[in-house]
């Protein structure tokens, strides 16, 4: 096991450039699936979760190899033109999809080519109940038979043919609506699905799909139409900037009261993520498709019309996205004013705050989904401690507030940070933070 240790207290400068998507390459990776001809795609991140994924596909007898002729960083080609669908049913299997829970995402590349799929219980952080009954919902509105397997403690998924029809998820799941589309764009006839999750990735995810020969129309709403059709072809992908690591660059910045550059964002996907951290008082300007943060010592919450306490929340997007709600909470504890944080998905995710509280933060944790922070405008700031990393965001969240630390901070089990965040130790190095891994 790694760990990270960190000197804080240092001020940052520099540009940086964010990694690809994290989430969308966990689908479009599983997309193919879908055909046998070449797919090539760019911009994978070099990140733990996405390489387990291209393990499990390797395993399933994928093809995989640079892209040399690619203008794009870190670009593959990926053939599934021999697939073994047998070694679904192995223990080697079981193994390596429960070490990632978008392995689940397998399964419908898998039922809508072959007809059959194996679903083993499946990893990822843990930060509340994650259930897969919109998965299974929709697979079986699609002509899928779902048995349970006490034998292999598995659920075992079969078609002898998938046919269209009218989908309403009982929630916007984003994995679940790219399992669905997955099932779908290979079924006889039409399929409507409605609330879909409309994320930047499932738009991204339909695009490919689309541009590989399906007939998908509705993409960017919560209601998609699909056409099913008898065969896909290969395509050429690019996945989008990790936007999640854009917000998470704005708010490095921010508590470590830096001025920051942060490259190629492709802005027009960050949905309301520049305007949530202006809500904090940070200054923002967007340069092209740059975006850059000033400099700011002291920074302060906005309130409401009312007067009232400003909250940040979560919600589906477009609302602001669950993945930040860490990071926002970190920054908000070197802000002037105070903030609401209501973490409405997730059940989990705000017990890292004892953490922060052992570092002089001033929190209220209301309860699992609420967190009242007393900002201190830095007036007393936080001091470095031992901590774990319990998850790839709140760990990250660990160590931005770290690195605006006074002292030594030592942050272990950053593997956790490791399957979302690419190389993030020697980036960081780069802007001027002092971190090793030991």
């Amino acid at each position: 096991m790694s760990s990270f240790l960190i000197h804080g207290g240092k001020c940052l400068s520099g540009e940086i450039v964010p990694q690809g998507a994290k989430n969308e390459a966990l689908q479009v990776l599983c997309a193919v699936l879908l055909t046998k001809d070449e797919v090539k795609i760019g911009n994978i991140p070099n990140i733990r979760d996405v390489n387990k994924l291209i393990e499990i596909l390797t395993f399933l007898g994928v093809k995989i190899r640079p892209d040399i002729n690619s203008k794009k960083a870190d670009a593959y080609i990926f053939q599934a033109d021999e697939i073994a669908l047998e070694k679904i049913y192995t223990q080697e299997y079981a193994t390596l999809c429960s070490q990632l829970r978008g392995s689940i995402m397998l399964s419908g590349a898998l039922i809508a080519r072959f007809g059959k799929s194996v679903v083993y219980s499946v990893g990822g952080d843990k930060i509340g109940r994650r259930r897969i009954d919109t998965h299974f919902t929709g697979f079986e509105k699609l002509g899928v038979k779902i048995d349970y397997s006490t034998e292999q403690n598995a659920f075992l998924l079969k078609s002898n043919g998938l046919k269209g029809d009218y989908i309403l998820l009982d929630e916007a799941s984003v994995t679940g609506t790219a399992n669905i589309i997955m099932v779908s764009v290979m079924a006889k006839g039409k399929t409507t699905i409605f609330n879909a999750a409309c994320e930047p990735y499932v738009v991204q995810l339909c695009r490919m799909l689309n541009a590989m020969g399906a007939n998908i129309s509705g993409v960017g709403s919560n209601l998609l139409t699909i056409e099913g059709v008898e065969t896909l072809h290969g395509c050429t992908h690019c996945l989008l900037p990790d936007m999640i690591e854009v917000g998470s660059f704005i708010g490095l910045a921010a508590i470590t009261a830096s001025s920051l550059t942060i490259k190629d964002v492709n802005y027009e996907q960050l949905g309301i993520i520049p305007e949530v951290f202006r809500r904090l008082g940070i200054k923002i300007e967007r340069k092209g498709d740059d975006i850059f943060v000033h400099q700011q010592s002291i920074y302060e919450v906005e309130r409401f019309k009312d007067g009232s306490i400003m909250t940040v929340s979560d919600a589906p997007w477009p609302g602001f996205t669950p993945d930040l709600i860490s990071i926002v909470l970190v920054v908000a504890t070197q802000a002037e004013g105070s903030v609401l944080i209501h973490q409405k998905m997730f059940e989990s995710r705000l017990f890292f705050v004892d953490k922060l509280i052992d570092m002089g933060a001033q929190i209220i944790l209301c309860d699992p989904h609420r967190a009242t922070v007393i900002g201190s405008a830095r007036r007393y700031p936080l001091r470095g401690v031992r901590m774990t990393s319990p998850d790839i965001r709140a760990g990250v969240a660990l160590l931005w507030a770290a690195l605006c630390a006074k002292g030594e901070s030592i942050i272990d089990n950053i593997e956790q940070i490791d399957r979302g965040y690419q190389n993030i130790d020697l980036r960081l190095a780069a802007l001027g933070a002092d971190i090793k891994r030991i």
